[in-house]
């Protein structure tokens, strides 16, 4: 059952359409927010809880593909437990009750929650709850029920996450400047066209006009190093030259229709990278988040940087408290 208790903003369109699973443009899933001892953090902390809470009731905020769920599934297998999914992408959660039947999903914007969600032992967010701004945390706190907990992972300002998101950034940002993909598509078009008989010049003047945003291509690899934006920039770089290279071999509507649709993804894709760097929290907002807690009658468990061996920048913020 899905739960609709706000309509996603346009802000959330371009989340929605990636989760929709029709990106081609990977939303940093190679990177650090998929990095194995996030997993880690969570088995671990739902085994500690586990005792705790034998049969609790859990809301995960900004869900997401739904790795939260996961694993407490996994901890809390042959437990009976009610678990709850809330997402401003409606997409988002068609994609995990398909992947999760039993767990409940809403549709709902994280810093404007609805008093009819009900009351949880335990709320968790990765990488979402920032998204919506301070007044999310707030809010996700009035749905801890009393001994209840809430455990977040948040955005690190200057972390080894926000880093590499801002380097997606700025690689992608570049691709759309050079004009490579658009380029790529006149160059193919016309190389189609001549293999059945066109004017084979217009293929060659296209083939010259690609040249130097191929190399520039290269310069973004070299800068970034070749697997910037989950791969993106290098599997484009490949793509192309294979599919040149055995031009005669594809169907043009294939290709074309491929390219196109790649071009159209790169405005969304800016939009998350610049949504994911804007929200990575400073040191100074992490202790006022933590003192608005202690307000709301919070005990701190938790409140430090996560730090992952062999990574010299703290991958995230931990957030662990209890309502007392």
């Amino acid at each position: 059952m899905t739960d609709q208790t706000s309509p996603p903003s346009q802000t959330s369109e371009s989340w929605d359409s990636y989760w929709q699973g029709t990106g081609d443009i990977g939303a940093f899933t190679s990177g650090g927010a998929s990095h194995p001892a996030i997993r880690a953090f969570w088995v671990e902390y739902f085994k500690s809880v586990q005792k705790k809470f034998n049969q609790p009731k859990i809301i995960d905020i900004a869900s997401g593909n739904g790795a939260v769920i996961e694993c407490a599934l996994s901890v809390f297998a042959g437990q009976k437990e009610s678990i709850s999914s809330l997402d401003i992408s409606a997409s988002a959660i068609d994609n995990i009750q398909k992947r999760f039947p039993d767990v409940k999903g809403i549709v709902s914007d994280a810093g404007a929650l609805s008093k009819d969600i009900g009351s949880f032992d335990i709320v968790t967010s990765q990488f979402g709850i920032e998204y919506a701004g301070f007044d999310a945390i707030s809010e996700s706190a009035k749905l801890v029920a009393d001994k209840g907990q809430l455990a977040f992972l948040m955005h690190y300002e200057s972390g080894s996450i926000h880093q590499e998101c801002q380097q997606s950034l700025a690689a992608i940002v570049k691709l759309r400047r050079i004009k490579f993909i658009p380029l790529a598509i006149e160059m193919f078009d016309a190389g189609f066209k001549a293999i059945r008989g066109a004017d084979r010049s217009i293929y060659e003047n296209a083939a010259r006009k690609l040249a130097p945003a191929l190399g520039e291509l290269e310069g973004i690899m070299k800068e970034y190093g070749t697997h910037v934006a989950g791969d993106t920039i290098v599997r484009l770089y490949n793509d192309v030259a294979n599919v040149h290279q055995r031009i005669q071999h594809y169907e043009p509507n294939d290709v074309l229709n491929w390219l196109k649709k790649i071009d159209s993804e790169l405005d969304a894709y800016i939009s998350r990278m610049d949504s994911m760097c804007d929200s990575a929290i400073t040191k100074d907002d992490f202790h006022k988040i933590e003192s608005k807690l202690k307000e709301k009658g919070f005990e701190i468990v938790t409140a430090d940087a996560f730090y992952v061996k062999g990574i010299a920048s703290p991958m995230a913020w931990v957030l662990i408290a209890n309502k007392v």
